[in-house]
C-alpha cells in the first residue's frame, strides 16, 4: 500500500462515472480523479501520519471488487466518517488510489459512523447552536495552492499576477500540470478566512463563552464539498447550506512564483449560486451579525438573493456587514453595492482601491477621503491600505489605525483577518474604535507575518487574551449602531 504523502502525486483522469451498492441501493455518480484524490489526501494527511496499512485479502472482480479482512487504520475510519459522502467516494478513491489504478467499481465499507439518508450534514442538532453571533453569505471553494516557476505560467499561457475565471476543461489542464508537485488544499474563501479567524478568537477567549459562528453557500455534492464542510467545522465554522445534488463545488488554484506574484484561477462550479431559501432565512433570524461577501455580485441571480437576505436582516434587527472583496468587482456592480449599501448595510470592509471604485474617485483621493464619503451612508466603514495602516469611521468621525509591526511573509489575507478582528472587537464590546482597530491591525499583522491566509490557534489564543472582558458594552455597542440605522438610512437615501 502507498504511503499518504504519495497521494497527491497520482497520475489524473478525466471525468468518471462510477456506481456502488450501499446499503442496498445502487448510487451513480461522476468524479474527476485528480481532485477528489487531492481532497482526500490533503484531509487525511493532517492527521495521519503513517501509511495505509490494510491486513487481509482484496478481492478484485470484472467491474465488482470488494474489500475484506482487518484493517490497521486507527482513526483513519473515524475521520473518513467525517469527511465522505454518503457513498464513501473518498474511501473508495483513497483505496484506488494507494492501490495505484486498482479499479473499484463498488466496495464495502466495514467500520464506524457510516452516515445514514436521515441524517443531517454538518453535526447532530442537539450541537448545533440555538443563536448565533455570526452568520455569513459567500463563496464555498476549495484552494489549490502550489509554487511554480515563470516556465511553468508560459507554458500553461498563464499570465503572471493575474485572475481569471476558467472552465472544467483549463481547470483540468493546470490540474494535470501540477502533478507530482508539492501544492496543498484548503477550505479557501476570503470570506471563510474571516469567518475561521472569528471562531478561533473566540474559543481563544477563557473569559467569555465562544463565538457560534456559521456559513451559507453553496457546494456540490461532491468530494470537494464534503472537503470544504468537514474543513470548515474542524475550525468551528458551521455549515449551514445542503450540498447541490448533482453540483460541482468550486475551486480555485493558486499559482505562487519565487517572487511572491500569485496568479490565479477560478473555476466557479456552484459557489456563485446562492438563493434566498427558508434555510438562508432562518439562519439570518438566529443571527445577530450578517456577513455578505461581495464576491457573489457576479450572477444576477445571486444579487437578488443577496438583497433579500440583506433586507429580512433589516427587518429582524439584525447588523449587516457588507465585504467589498475585489476592485474590478466593486467596478463592474457600483450601482448594485450602492442600492444594497444604502438600504440595509450597517458596516463595510475594502480596501482602498476598492473604497475609491465604490465612491467613483480618483486614484489622487486618499483613503481617508474615501471613509469619510462612505461613512455618510454606512455607519461604521473600514478602509484598509496595506503596510499604510487603516482608516475606521463611525458616525461620521474618522479615526486612523497605524498598522502593527511584524515581517511580511504573505500578505495574503491581511484585509479578512482585519475583518474579523473588527467583527470581533464588536461582539466583545470594546468601547472604542482605536481599541476595535488596533486589534484588527494585530490580527492583520499576526496573519502577514505567517505563511498561509488562516489565523492561527496559537496566534489566536494570545490575541483574545489581550482583549479585556468588556460582554457587559456588547449589547450598548450593537444598539449604538443598530440605534443609527432608521436616521442613517433616510439621509443615504436623500443622499443619494
Amino acid at each position: 500500500m502507498a504511503a499518504i504523502a504519495n497521494l497527491p502525486s497520482l497520475t489524473p483522469g478525466g471525468l468518471v462515472q462510477e456506481s456502488a451498492v450501499v446499503g442496498g441501493k445502487k448510487k451513480t455518480w461522476t468524479r474527476t480523479d485528480f481532485a477528489v484524490a487531492a481532497a482526500a489526501a490533503s484531509s487525511l494527511s493532517s492527521s495521519l501520519s503513517a501509511s495505509l496499512k490494510w491486513r487481509g485479502r482484496r478481492n478484485y472482480g470484472s467491474g465488482n471488487s470488494s474489500l475484506q479482512g482487518d484493517r490497521a487504520v486507527p482513526f483513519m475510519i473515524q475521520e473518513l466518517a467525517c469527511v465522505c459522502n454518503r457513498d464513501r467516494k473518498l474511501l473508495q478513491l483513497v483505496c484506488n488510489a494507494a492501490d495505484k489504478g486498482s479499479e473499484i467499481s463498488g466496495s464495502q465499507v466495514h467500520g464506524e459512523a457510516q452516515r445514514t439518508e436521515e441524517q443531517p450534514y454538518g453535526i447532530p442538532d442537539k450541537e448545533v447552536p440555538k443563536r448565533w453571533d455570526v452568520v455569513g453569505l459567500g463563496q464555498a471553494m476549495v484552494d489549490f495552492s502550489g509554487t511554480v516557476g515563470d516556465d511553468f505560467l508560459e507554458e500553461l499561457g498563464l499570465v503572471k499576477g493575474t485572475r481569471k475565471v476558467v472552465g472544467h476543461e483549463e481547470r483540468g489542464k493546470v490540474l494535470r500540470a501540477l502533478d507530482g508537485r508539492h501544492y496543498k488544499l484548503s477550505a479557501g474563501g476570503s470570506l471563510s478566512n474571516t469567518l475561521v479567524a472569528l471562531a478561533r478568537l473566540g474559543f481563544g477567549s477563557s473569559q467569555n463563552s465562544a463565538q457560534n459562528v456559521a456559513m451559507t453557500g453553496s457546494v456540490g455534492s461532491d468530494a470537494l464539498g464534503d472537503f470544504y464542510r468537514t474543513k470548515l467545522l474542524r475550525a468551528n465554522v458551521h455549515f449551514l447550506s445542503q450540498p447541490v445534488v448533482e453540483g460541482t463545488t468550486g475551486t480555485v488554484i493558486v499559482l505562487t512564483t519565487p517572487d511572491a506574484q500569485r496568479t490565479m484561477l477560478s473555476y466557479q462550479g456552484m459557489s456563485s449560486i446562492v438563493n434566498f431559501d427558508s434555510a438562508l432565512a432562518n439562519a439570518i433570524s438566529k443571527s445577530r451579525v450578517l456577513v455578505v461577501e461581495g464576491y457573489l455580485w457576479e450572477i444576477n441571480q445571486t444579487i437578488e438573493a443577496i438583497a433579500q437576505a440583506c433586507e429580512a436582516a433589516r427587518q429582524q434587527g439584525v447588523l449587516v456587514a457588507l465585504t467589498a472583496s475585489d476592485v474590478s468587482c466593486v467596478t463592474r456592480h457600483r450601482q448594485q453595492f450602492w442600492d444594497v449599501m444604502c438600504q440595509s448595510t450597517d458596516i463595510l470592509f475594502a480596501n482602498a482601491d476598492e473604497a475609491r471604485a465604490l465612491c467613483a474617485f480618483g486614484d489622487d483621493s486618499t483613503p481617508e477621503q474615501a471613509t469619510k464619503h462612505l461613512n455618510q451612508f454606512c455607519p461604521l466603514v473600514s478602509v484598509t491600505d496595506g503596510p499604510r495602516g487603516s482608516y475606521i469611521g463611525l458616525r461620521g468621525e474618522v479615526v486612523f489605525i497605524p498598522p502593527a509591526p511584524c515581517v511580511p511573509v504573505d500578505t495574503c489575507g491581511a484585509g479578512d483577518a482585519y475583518a474579523a478582528g473588527v467583527l470581533y472587537g464588536l461582539l466583545r464590546g470594546v468601547p472604542d474604535v482605536k481599541g476595535m482597530g488596533d486589534l484588527a491591525a494585530r490580527v492583520a499583522a499576526v496573519v502577514v507575518g505567517q505563511q498561509g491566509t488562516r489565523l492561527k490557534e496559537e496566534a489566536a489564543l494570545e490575541l483574545a487574551e489581550s482583549v479585556n472582558s468588556l460582554s457587559d458594552l456588547l449589547d450598548n455597542r450593537i444598539m449604538e449602531l443598530m440605534g443609527m440605522k432608521d436616521e442613517v438610512v433616510s439621509e443615504r437615501i436623500s443622499s443619494v
